[in-house]
């Protein structure tokens, strides 16, 4: 079957940094991709744009395209977004459909501190998103945990619903969202940092401009 992938993230706002990524992840794995806004994230300060504004957002970011789709289910349920109940609720939905949670490098060596971190890999496989040529830094315990589950071809994902690690050569943008936050609340136009979509409804950006 084909895979579900799911990216997360505050989107506050999305930008072309992650659209980016997450459409080179889709092509790699052959996968169905969608973008997950979290409700509470447990690891970083809550957004400025709350969820309604934030889905405007990547409504339009996600027009005219297929590839790349919108799962709201973070911000339905509420309280803190933990990775482990939102991928334990789309295994129940999907079956034994290959499942995987890409994450950031930097987010995978981090990856001990979430919340009953070990289970993900009841439930997904994981796609680590990294530049070309550099390397993931995972701490031993989680090389240790992850050794035997590392794969080198997207296909090898197919054959299970979940407990893989396969890492995802990617071209990531450098765009900063807290950059892009203080260029509009200075009044000032990110017009090719963000996708166009964005600029068609002055009030999608407005969380910004008021800041």
């Amino acid at each position: 079957m084909r895979p579900l992938a799911i990216f997360g993230g505050t989107f506050d706002p999305v930008h072309l940094g992650h659209l980016s990524v997450a459409w080179e992840a889709a092509e790699l794995l052959d996968a169905e991709v969608r973008l997950m806004p979290a409700s509470v994230p447990p690891h970083r300060p809550a957004p400025i744009a709350n969820a309604r504004q934030r889905v405007a957002m990547l409504r339009a970011a996600l027009q005219k395209q297929s590839r790349l789709s919108l799962d709201t289910r973070e911000l339905e349920r509420g309280g803190p977004s933990y990775t482990i109940d939102t991928l334990a609720e789309l295994r129940a939905e999907q079956g034994d459909r290959p499942l995987v949670l890409l994450i950031g490098a930097d987010a995978y060596a981090g990856l001990p501190a979430w919340h009953r971190w070990r289970e993900l890999f009841e439930v997904a496989h994981i796609g680590v998103l990294s530049r070309p040529g550099v390397e993931a830094l995972p701490s031993a315990g989680l090389r240790a945990e992850t050794a035997a589950r590392r794969v080198e071809d997207a296909a090898a994902l197919r054959l299970s619903p979940a407990g893989k690690v396969i890492e995802l050569a990617v071209t990531p943008l450098e765009i900063s969202a807290t950059r892009i936050r203080e260029l509009l609340a200075a009044g000032r136009d990110p017009r090719y940092l963000l996708p166009c979509g964005l600029f068609d409804d002055p009030s999608v950006l407005a969380p910004y401009r008021s800041a």
